[in-house]
């Protein structure tokens, strides 16, 4: 079995499918090492296992809203697409949503997983809750407003700390957006009025391949006063993210209003995200390095185009867990959808890296990097904190990995 890019190979390790919370404590507790496993939508090693895995999948899927405190209890195993689907129909919304709605809870916002938005947070920014099952089949409840420095340790935890069971999120009113692209937007223009371009609209992504233009994908909510762009020209019809793909699976554009979790996204439920044959990487970087990556960027476009589908570039607000990779910065992300030559992407990965590293990028958990343990460590001020919460919560660590061990382990400090 492999993961859903085919670039991990997860051998002949087990793996369960409980159909209750109480089948699976008892699978975590007669497990040596285990991990859950989400969609699979991660192309890093924050896949692999030394033991088996559990799937969440099967656990019975429940969205428990309540109204006074503004939330919704889901389980963790479950889609945001299943999740927003049960949630808008009652008049209810998560501010934000991942490019692809089909990313399991659990396993997005583990990783740090985000949208797009000046104002918009990552997704592990929405948690407010985690029911999570602990090394000797314990069930462990944290809040935000409770465990407060702990929780902030524990959301973002690379899976490490537990197999999540529920999570709970903020939720607002349902909301409806428009989606409009605009097209031949010069790369120079973008770059000079970044704060103006990523402004334009609730959630905003440029995608480039690194030459001269790019395309300004806005998302606007209807609700709110409109901001004009007056760069490029605004598209004729639907487009995909990648040049010349077919934009079949790609959520409504053309300015045409729909549900807050058919226009937040760039795909469509159960649709083949992207490509579908492909590598990721991304890194996020202080917003105020926005323009020196823009010009490292172009610098090297001639080495990017052969290997690259497309590149996005999206804003995401700071938030305050220890290891999402936006932590204490408001960020700009660049992710890379790379050809899948797993020969040749290393090497341009390497280039890029050399550039941004500088930059004080982080990338992201569950994308390919080149970057050794030390040197992500290092990006992380609270690193060494989630070592030590991590060696009390899971001291033989039962659901550590190779690439968790060689990050936080004792011997890795």
């Amino acid at each position: 079995m492999r993961n859903w890019a085919g670039n991990i190979d997860f051998g002949t390790a087990p793996i369960a499918r409980p159909g209750s919370v109480d089948e699976l404590r008892r699978i975590v507790a007669g497990s040596e090492r285990v991990r859950a496993l989400g969609a699979g939508h991660s192309f890093s090693g924050v896949l692999a296992t030394a033991g088996g895995f559990v799937r969440l999948d099967g656990l019975p899927p429940a969205v428990d809203v309540d109204t006074e405190a503004g939330t919704a209890t889901v389980t963790a195993g479950m889609r945001y697409a299943d999740v927003a689907a049960a949630l808008h129909p009652a008049g209810h919304a998560l501010a934000n949503l991942a490019s692809l709605p089909d990313l399991s809870v659990a396993g997005a916002t583990a990783t740090g997983t985000h949208g797009s938005g000046d104002a918009q947070r990552s997704l592990a920014a929405a948690v407010v809750g985690l029911e999570l099952v602990g090394p000797e089949g314990d069930l462990v409840e944290l809040r935000r407003d409770v465990d407060r420095d702990t929780f902030a340790g524990s959301v973002v935890s690379l899976g490490a700390l537990g197999v999540a069971t529920r999570v709970t999120l903020e939720i607002e009113p349902a909301f409806e957006v428009a989606q409009s692209v605009r097209t031949a937007v010069p790369l120079d223009e973008i770059r000079d009025r970044f704060d103006e371009v990523s402004g334009a609209a609730y959630s905003v992504s440029v995608f480039t391949t690194w030459g001269d233009d790019a395309s300004v994908w806005l998302k606007r909510r209807t609700d709110r006063p409109v901001t004009e762009l007056d760069l490029g020209t605004p598209a004729q019809g639907p487009l995909h993210p990648v040049p010349g793909a077919d934009p079949a699976g790609c959520t409504a554009q053309l300015g045409v209003p729909g549900p807050w979790h058919l226009r937040l996204p760039h795909f469509r439920p159960g649709a083949t995200p992207s490509t579908g044959d492909e590598l990721q990487s991304e890194y996020f970087l202080p917003r105020s390095a926005a323009a020196a990556a823009f010009d490292a960027l172009r610098g090297i476009g001639a080495l990017l185009g052969p290997v690259l589908h497309v590149a996005e570039v999206r804003t995401v607000r700071g938030d305050d867990l220890w290891l999402s990779p936006a932590y204490e910065r408001d960020s700009v992300a660049f992710h890379f959808t790379w050809v899948k030559d797993a020969a040749r992407v290393p090497a341009v990965i390497g280039a890029v890296e050399e550039l941004l590293a500088p930059l004080s990028a982080r990338p992201h958990w569950a994308k390919l990097t080149a970057m050794t343990g030390a040197d992500i460590r290092s990006r992380y001020r609270r690193a060494s904190d989630f070592a030590e919460l991590l060696a009390k919560s899971d001291p033989e660590g039962k659901f550590g990995n190779e690439l968790v061990d060689g990050l936080f382990s004792p011997g890795s400090r």
